[in-house]
């Protein structure tokens, strides 16, 4: 079961992990914004209602975990994300990271590749707050060429490579932000698509993810 009461306790705690986030070097007051304004202990069974608010990430089933949030600021802050862009999310999970894009203005298109997940996700009342979230089952290193291109994309999981049909779908001057490499450890790697035939890498800190996989389930 959630909890779905929002307590000045819970935004207290809100209000401290932002400061915290602040303190680690998240600059973006939009993102601050974002994670102090959102529930984050809605995203979580009530079981860990007094800890939803620690800088660390909590299993959500499946497998999957909800990110730390600081992880969630940091490939955000890395994506550059401006009212209005068009974003395409690789492993919606608990739909928290969607929501944080969403609460900054972005239209957000998130696929699941987990039934389980896809499925909980379709009856959690608190992602009727965001209607500019649109929620795919499918697999992620499909992307949605339907929609494409995408200003933005953001994958939520450790990518072996860079999925090749996620670069057609992303617009010519536009970010991909993915965790490269399998094993326990990632780099962060931010990717700007100069043209149709060249692209910038920059690479940052090492993050773990779970594994990025092909297929549904």
């Amino acid at each position: 079961m959630k909890n779905y009461t929002d307590t000045y306790q819970h935004k207290g705690l809100r209000k401290r992990l932002a400061a915290q986030l602040r303190e680690k070097g998240i600059r973006d007051e939009n993102i601050l914004q974002a994670i102090e304004t959102i529930p984050r202990h809605f995203f979580l069974d009530s079981a860990f209602d007094k800890i939803a608010y620690e800088d660390r990430a909590f299993p959500i089933g499946e497998g999957q975990t909800i990110s730390q949030p600081y992880t969630v600021a940091y490939q955000t802050e890395l994506l550059q994300v401006k009212k209005g862009h068009k974003v395409l999310e690789i492993g919606t999970g608990s739909i928290y990271q969607a929501s944080v894009l969403s609460e900054m203005g972005a239209r957000v298109f998130t696929i699941e590749r987990q039934k389980k997940l896809y499925e909980k996700n379709k009856s959690f009342i608190f992602k009727n707050k965001y209607p500019n979230i649109k929620f795919f089952f499918g697999d992620g290193f499909e992307g949605l060429p339907s929609f494409a291109p995408f200003e933005r994309i953001l994958i939520t999981a450790a990518a072996p490579h860079i999925p090749p049909k996620l670069l057609e779908q992303l617009k010519v001057g536009g970010i991909m932000v993915i965790p490269l490499d399998e094993g326990q450890k990632q780099h962060m790697l931010r990717i700007t698509k100069v043209s149709q035939t060249e692209i910038n890498e920059e690479y940052f800190g090492y993050f773990s993810f779970v594994p990025m996989l092909s297929g549904k389930k």
